[in-house]
């Protein structure tokens, strides 16, 4: 049984997943493909491991191509038995590794157990058998590369970026009020936001927003205990971050001290940027050169170590010290850093690139390609912060 012919027309992507397209970044990659020129068909199988088989079975049109969205390694195995039937690339945009979170993150299995190198290789083939990997920072490249063993052209960087619809500049807070800090996040080792609240714990001349729930977050209000300038809320629904981001003369971005958070750019950090607002965030090699290079009164990215609240006040005080004036400059700075590096249209002309690579005789021509209207299915939902 084979599957039904696609009908003569624009290029098709086969959107192969379990979970649906419930996250910003899937959100974001399917508007991009939208803007390409290219349609997209969902394919929601009942279970990952027999999915091959229903899509036999349901007769799913083919495609030219075959997309296994983040966080679905666990689809990809069906989805590239299907695709090899119909000789289909397939991409496999994984946003983490499995085995890194599992082992490093979690410490599910310790690293040299029986446990974690089924995990590895298990997921190092599912990565070696894609037409095209797509890596979110060259941070993650890189691991994709020497530890999975991804061979180097069959790697793509698409950056994460934020959704603009949300998240664009504002005007910045007026000048005479208190200056004000805001974190968010789901409290998680990779984050570091005891690190955080250590450092706004010595920083009593402004006031400090943590916003957010998870694992950490009692050992921080702990930490915070008896310190006014530190307010704490829950979650908070995702479209009212712009909110608290607008409200805000900084954003605070991760300072795990983890191999995988040195790979990491974090949303907030797209969003923050997205918004015109600086960040202080921990220095990896995740970020373009240019931009570990460069001041941050040319980026708005304030440096700081890893795992160290002294590096923090270090580095909020320096940017506190300026003027407002000083202070929307850098926004301005990061706003314009953000629209070179990670805006949804570096994401349009990344994810070009790759389907040039894969795709070839499946381009739209120059003019043709239309941002197609955004449906009730793909616009933002609510996100844990």
């Amino acid at each position: 049984m084979t599957g039904v012919p696609r009908n003569p027309g624009p290029p098709t992507v086969l959107w192969w997943s379990r979970s649906g397209r419930d996250y910003s970044r899937d959100r974001i990659v399917r508007r991009a493909f939208q803007y390409l020129g290219w349609q997209i068909e969902d394919f929601c199988p009942l279970f990952s491991q027999t999915a091959h088989w229903q899509a036999r079975l349901q007769k799913v049109p083919t495609a030219d191509l075959l997309w296994v969205p983040c966080f679905r390694q666990r689809d990809a195995a069906a989805a590239q038995k299907w695709a090899s039937r119909h000789q289909i690339p397939v991409v496999l945009d994984p946003l983490i590794s499995a085995w890194d979170k599992q082992v490093f993150e979690r410490g599910k299995f310790p690293e040299h157990s029986a446990g974690a190198r089924r995990l590895l290789n298990w997921e190092s083939h599912l990565l070696r058998n894609s037409t095209a990997v797509v890596a979110d920072t060259r941070g993650h490249a890189e691991l994709f590369a020497s530890v999975h063993r991804v061979q180097p052209n069959r790697l793509h960087v698409i950056p994460v970026s934020a959704e603009e619809s949300l998240f664009h500049p504002t005007t910045f807070p007026k000048g005479g009020c208190r200056r004000r800090i805001l974190f968010y996040g789901s409290y998680i080792g990779l984050q570091g936001p005891e690190h955080i609240v250590a450092a706004a714990r010595q920083m009593p001349q402004c006031d400090w927003l943590m916003i957010g729930e998870g694992p950490l977050t009692p050992g921080c209000r702990r930490l915070a205990s008896r310190c006014t300038h530190i307010r704490f809320r829950s979650n908070v629904p995702y479209t009212e971050l712009k909110t608290a981001i607008a409200d805000s003369h900084a954003v605070m971005g991760i300072f795990g001290t983890s191999h995988k958070a040195a790979r990491v750019i974090p949303n907030k950090v797209y969003q923050a940027m997205a918004c015109g607002r600086p960040v202080v965030t921990r220095s990896s090699d995740a970020y373009p050169t240019s931009l570990l290079d460069a001041a941050a009164e040319h980026t708005g990215i304030n440096w700081a170590e890893a795992g160290s609240p002294e590096s923090i006040v270090a580095s909020v005080t320096r940017l506190l010290s300026h003027t407002d004036d000083k202070l929307a400059d850098q926004g301005r700075a990061a706003s314009h850093q953000y629209r070179q590096h990670f805006s949804e249209q570096a994401v349009r002309n990344s994810l070009q690139a790759l389907l040039a690579s894969v795709c070839p005789d499946r381009q739209v021509a120059e003019g043709e390609a239309c941002l197609a209207t955004t449906t009730a299915a793909d616009a933002p939902r609510i996100e844990a912060a």
